[in-house]
């Protein structure tokens, strides 16, 4: 498969970081096509996930997820990770002043260190999910840490919310940067939507020989997401959906923040539509969604807020 000559130019000229697949064309297994719908809506505030792509089709099992290094990664001397409230207005309760945080191993290896988050009280969602690991299982867990084992030390890279089923991963930080920046998180499972999308567990187990995670969802059906080792390229997963599904929800959605495109987390989607003879580009705001095979969220431009933050493919998608 090759770009046309005028998006492949256009894409090298202002240094997107596109698909993997649009680099190297591999044979294989012709993927599904899935319903993509942008939801997006404008903000004014950098702490809103205000990106809002959703994925659909009952038919498909199993895709992959890809958080890869920006194309600017290369050129970040200085990154800026810290919150930004400026024009935000915060509706969730304020954490309780007299609540302990306690740090829990759910499990250690020589690869991996699985950690929980749970607070005495004061939490602001309900947090009824378990989590198990080996023989260990907890309860009220606000968040869930997956740390990779490094010479220089442990590295957090794919976080859980268990209330409300978001993950967010980041690949490797280059060696002159201590890390990178979170930024697009995602879904997978049955995603429902109240005050904003979610998934609902009844619980989650970790399987440390496979480096998996198995979730069973309360609306029915199961789901395994795999973790990879991370690289400073990109860090992935693959998902596996099974079981009887609720009919209508999207599989999958992609949440992250763009207010302009120097002050966002993505930008840009690029996608492949079934019959297209290459990969088209949109800007965020402006995609109107359609029939893909592969979707890719990221941005062409430094940004000033997430400067390190990943882009975010979606790809194999299949029975």
């Amino acid at each position: 498969m090759k770009l046309p000559v005028v998006l492949l130019s256009a894409a090298l000229a202002v240094g997107i970081a596109l698909p993997v697949s649009a680099q190297t064309a591999k044979p294989k297994q012709a993927p599904l096509a899935v319903e993509v719908r942008n939801k997006t809506v404008p903000t004014f505030c950098a702490e809103d996930d205000n990106v809002h792509l959703t994925f659909a089709n009952p038919a498909v099992r199993r895709f992959r997820v890809e958080a890869r290094a920006p194309a600017v990664i290369g050129s970040i001397v200085a990154d800026s990770t810290a919150p930004d409230f400026t024009d935000c207005t915060i509706k969730d309760a304020p954490p309780d002043p007299g609540a302990e945080v306690n740090r829990i191993v759910l499990h250690e290896d020589a690869r991996f260190v699985l950690v929980g988050w749970k607070k005495t009280r004061g939490f602001w969602r309900k947090a009824e999910v378990t989590v198990r690991a080996g023989e260990r299982a907890e309860n009220h867990l606000e968040l869930v840490q997956l740390y990779v084992k490094r010479p220089s030390g442990p590295y957090e890279f794919l976080v859980l919310y268990p209330s409300d089923g978001y993950w967010r991963l980041r690949p490797l930080p280059p060696e002159r940067l201590p890390e990178v920046a979170y930024g697009t998180s995602f879904l997978v499972g049955p995603v429902e939507e109240k005050e904003r999308p979610f998934v609902a567990f009844t619980d989650v187990t970790y399987d440390p020989a496979t480096v998996s995670f198995r979730m069973r969802f309360a609306r029915g059906g199961e789901g395994v997401l795999r973790v990879d080792e991370p690289g400073e390229k990109a860090a992935g997963v693959d998902v596996a959906l099974s079981g009887t599904l609720p009919k209508g929800l999207p599989f999958a959605t992609l949440r992250s923040m763009y207010i302009t495109d120097a002050n966002a987390d993505s930008a840009q989607v690029a996608w492949k539509a079934p019959a297209a003879k290459g990969w088209s580009l949109a800007p965020v705001m402006g995609f109107k969604g359609g029939k893909a095979t592969e979707v890719w969220l990221g941005r062409a431009v430094p940004s000033k807020h997430n400067t390190s933050a990943p882009d975010t493919q979606l790809s194999g998608f299949g029975r």
